[in-house]
């Protein structure tokens, strides 16, 4: 018997069952999104190299697929789906003139990190984006975009955390990073690794304690009362001082969507990224947007 051969690894087919499944979920979530007013978009799997670098953070751009075409051109496949859609906005900025551009994408993005359960180097990202207003009405619109797309897909105990990258300011990335881990590591492992980058565990005792009394900021503050007049209840989000996201381009809101009765597993993450676009238009142009992780929805969702 010939043995067939393998995918590459962390690349897989997707059967049938899972197939019609994901389908239905994303099918659940367009119509929730059509309703709520955002238009379809697609962009290439394939940019220029240059249109991807630079734009996540040191870390993240060792894990872009970077390739040459047989003119010679450097190219790379898409990390994700908000750089190209930056690019798009800055190719066609006619879309904001007249108020917030508003749009949602499905679709493959590679990352050539280590593949572990759960995590692919090839997966399905779904995103909701809001272009073109610094309005902070347009992140409690996001949210609770997202929220209401949790309800629909019965998943009724969904939780967002939300911080403000403001919190963060006089912080290193690196220190940042470490902070976000703490869910992962632990206080003593957070303060383990800070001190190797502070110079002492009792200045990263007092950086931990520091940013765990954290508050709230203003536009947080904001973004919690628009919520509100949007009907989302308390319970369906809380603060986390601690959040960061590992994106370097976002500049003002962060969240993340977890599931607390499933150990708070995340489900995808977004924030505000203002200047983004501006790193390929002539202006600044701002933006707010979220990402499910689709594969960790298809874990849940039956």
């Amino acid at each position: 018997m010939i043995k067939a051969p393998p995918t590459p690894k962390g690349f897989r087919d997707i059967p049938p069952e899972l197939a019609k499944r994901r389908g239905e979920v994303i099918g659940k979530i367009a119509d929730t999104l059509e309703e709520l007013g955002y238009s379809p978009m697609d962009t290439p799997t394939i940019e220029f190299s240059d249109t991807l670098l630079g734009k996540y953070g040191e870390d993240a751009d060792r894990l872009i697929y970077k390739f040459k075409d047989r003119g010679g051109r450097d190219l790379a496949l898409r990390y994700d789906l908000t750089v190209p859609l930056a690019r798009f906005i800055a190719t066609n900025p006619d879309l904001v003139v007249r108020g917030p551009f508003r749009r949602y994408q499905t679709g493959q993005v590679l990352r050539g990190e280590n593949p572990q359960k759960g995590r692919w180097r090839e997966f399905t990202q779904f995103d909701i984006d809001s272009v073109g207003s610094s309005d902070l009405i347009e992140d409690a619109k996001i949210i609770s975009a997202v929220l209401t797309c949790c309800k629909k897909l019965g998943l009724k105990g969904a939780k967002m955390q939300i911080n403000d990258r403001k919190n963060f300011e006089g912080l290193s990335p690196t220190s940042v990073r470490t902070l976000d881990k703490l869910d992962k590591i632990g206080e003593e492992g957070v303060i383990d690794e800070l001190s190797k980058v502070v110079g002492s565990a009792e200045k990263a005792k007092s950086i931990l304690k520091d940013m765990q009394n954290k508050k709230p900021t203003k536009d947080l503050e904001e973004i919690m009362t628009a919520l509100s007049d949007l009907g989302i209840e308390e319970k369906e989000y809380i603060f986390n001082p601690l959040l960061a996201r590992g994106l370097d381009y976002y500049t003002g809101s962060i969240f993340e969507l977890i599931l607390p009765e499933y150990g708070n597993l995340s489900l995808g993450g977004g924030g505000r990224y203002d200047n983004l676009i501006g790193s390929f238009a002539k202006e600044n142009i701002p933006a707010v947007g979220f990402s499910f992780g689709l594969d960790r929805l298809l874990e849940i969702v039956k």
